[in-house]
């Protein structure tokens, strides 16, 4: 199993400036071309690649800048995958939700063309030594969670198993390798379906076993990993979503945990927990030796600053259960999982990374 850079670290996402916002504009209007747009983009990576440097962190993203859907902009680039734009519903308190995309496969999924190679390219180019640079994707796991059966072209697949499942590691583990080629040694995949209630019952509504769901999902995962060069970090985030601070999911990691942590063979897990939606740490009871789980226990949603006090007595809470060793600490989510990002103020990202940073190192002694 790989090591992650330090005892603290981030998911990814960053709120966009409003240069890159108006430049996202422009060029939805014709004003600007695809190749002014990315240079705005460019500028705007190489700022919060210096901002994360700044402020300490080990491990450094493109602030996931280029994307306006983290999930949808990646997939929607494999063969054989058709997605259609999220749109947001308001809730009775007034506040907006985003609804899940739909996410059809249509025809036998394959890697058509490196994804986020280019990106990366010049993500590594901004990085100091001494960082490492790191690449987040969507999970495998949603192109057969959000339509199960019925949004898998029949025709393409009769049976899913093992064609598709196999089909889409082969995909998954091009676009590792052709990250790996380009110097990439650490990936993260987001995956907003594993622990939530109300995506459980959706599967049993469907007719899958949702009891069932997360050991298969640990096979398709492994087939993944099995692809994946050696030497790559490979972690997973299970997300409860995030969308301008409001979340879409939540119950405890209890029914999935032993197909999570001891079944799937990922690197490091972060898991949020800077609420009680996500219940207690038991669930880290089955975390391997060898495994790593972040705990994201400080909250992207909100700017109130939590206290160092009470981050450390939930890590001495949640080393109950695991080792302190395989523990880390990560802000529960990221800062802005899709263009629009969170009722937050800018600085509040920095502060909030800064406790992250100061609590691990008190914590952990290093690094």
């Amino acid at each position: 199993m790989m090591q992650l850079p330090a005892r603290y670290d981030h998911v990814g996402s960053f709120l966009r400036p409003k240069s890159l916002l108006d430049a996202r504009e422009k060029k939805a209007r014709g004003e600007i071309t695809p190749a002014q747009l990315r240079e705005a983009e460019d500028q705007a990576i190489a700022d919060i690649v210096k901002f994360q440097q700044d402020v300490g962190l080990k491990s450094v993203t493109d602030g996931e800048f280029r994307r306006t859907y983290f999930h949808i902009d990646f997939l929607e680039q494999l063969g054989g995958v058709k997605t259609d734009i999220p749109f947001t519903v308001k809730k009775p308190d007034g506040t907006e939700e985003l609804a899940p995309p739909v996410i059809r496969v249509t025809d036998k999924v394959r890697h058509t063309k490196d994804i986020q190679r280019a990106d990366f390219d010049y993500l590594k180019s901004q990085v100091a030594a001494g960082r490492t640079p790191k690449v987040t994707i969507p999970s495998p796991t949603m192109l057969h969670f959000r339509g199960g059966r019925a949004g898998i072209s029949a025709q393409a697949y009769p049976q899913l198993d093992p064609a598709f499942y196999d089909d889409v590691a082969d995909a998954y583990g091009e676009e590792l390798r052709s990250l790996y080629e380009a110097g990439c040694r650490y990936v993260q995949m987001d995956d907003t379906n594993l622990a939530d209630e109300k995506m459980r019952e959706a599967a049993r509504q469907r007719g899958d076993d949702p009891n069932e769901l997360p050991h298969r999902y640990a096979k398709f995962i492994n087939k993944v990993v099995a692809r994946k060069p050696q030497g790559m970090l490979l972690a997973m985030h299970l997300c409860r979503g995030n969308f301008k601070s409001t979340f879409a999911a939540q119950g405890n990691y209890e029914p999935v945990a032993e197909a999570l942590l001891k079944e799937m063979d990922i690197d490091a897990y972060f898991m949020e927990y800077d609420d009680d939606r996500s219940g207690d740490f038991r669930p880290l009871r089955y975390l391997p030796k060898g495994k790593t789980v972040v705990l994201g226990l400080v909250t992207t949603k909100f700017g109130q600053l939590e206290s160092k006090d009470a981050l450390k007595r939930r890590i001495d809470e949640a080393a109950k259960h695991a080792p302190l060793e395989q523990l880390a600490l990560s802000p529960q989510c990221g800062f802005s999982s899709t263009v629009h990002g969170n009722n937050i103020a800018v600085e509040d990202q920095r502060n909030k990374l800064r406790l992250v940073i100061d609590t691990a190192r008190e914590v952990w002694g290093t690094d």
